[in-house]
């Protein structure tokens, strides 16, 4: 830092605005030492993981000095769903992992082979494939069921006390499988389609959980479960602003894990 004010102090001519403040963020920036998992479920927001989501909790995990593996279970999705015309599209199949290796860059692992103990902290991007492929809530509502994979690293990181991150609609997972616990799929009404999935707030009371309002650049704590939350794409709102919520839930991730 004291690099930084000696360059403010005495700028050089060939220093511009915009590289002091490169080096003033890349300064005041912290890097965790965590490790970790981020679980996808395919390749697209219809049938799989939200991509911008899962780019975005990427970007600040990488920002924040953060270790990442990426895990996706081996199975074959629900359906696939044709992105441009929002239909299914029929006698196609995809494989889970297989899909998610494209926003892995290939660099990607099933899922049975996740061990909380290699890992500091777990996050979930949303997307439909996390009511889909890593459980049914998208056909069952509240009575869906948690793929056992899915199940099992839940109940693994949270009897470890190490923090989950879940976004958009992947909360679901754990308010399935964590009675009681904390999430916040943005708000509960509608507001005029703002939040056009307002009605997943009550399928989670249903589930057994407590459902916190937040608005789309915030997350939600529960400090007892170690689960933060965030909307994300529950709001139909600017991308900057999922990005914004994002980080907010992938920083306090990371500040619970204590690294």
């Amino acid at each position: 830092m004291l690099a930084v004010r000696s360059l403010i102090s005495k700028p050089c001519p060939f220093l511009v605005k915009s590289q002091i403040a490169s080096l003033i963020h890349t300064s005041a920036n912290s890097h965790s030492s965590a490790k970790v998992a981020v679980v996808l479920s395919g390749c697209g927001v219809y049938d799989g993981t939200e991509i911008h989501e899962a780019s975005a909790i990427l970007v600040h995990l990488s920002r924040e000095g953060a270790e990442v593996q990426m895990f996706a279970p081996d199975v074959t999705q629900m359906h696939v769903i044709d992105h441009g015309k929002g239909q299914p599209a029929e006698k196609e199949s995809r494989n889970v992992l297989a899909e998610s290796a494209r926003i892995a860059r290939g660099n990607i692992t099933d899922l049975a082979k996740l061990n909380a103990s290699n890992h500091d902290a777990v996050i979930f991007p949303g997307g439909f494939g996390a009511a889909k492929n890593l459980s049914t809530f998208a056909v069952d509502g509240k009575d869906c069921s948690v793929n056992k994979e899915v199940e099992r690293i839940l109940k693994d990181f949270h009897k470890a006390r190490k923090p989950i991150g879940l976004c958009c609609i992947s909360p679901v997972l754990a308010a399935k499988v964590l009675p009681g616990v904390e999430v916040t799929v943005g708000h509960e009404e509608e507001q005029g389609g703002k939040w056009p999935y307002a009605g997943t707030a009550h399928a989670i009371t249903a589930l057994g959980a407590k459902h916190k309002i937040k608005g789309v650049t915030e997350a939600h704590v529960d400090p007892k479960n170690k689960v933060v939350t965030s909307p994300a794409f529950m709001c139909d709102t600017k991308l900057h602003h999922i990005f914004d919520g994002i980080g907010a839930m992938v920083r306090d991730v990371l500040k619970l894990t204590g690294k």
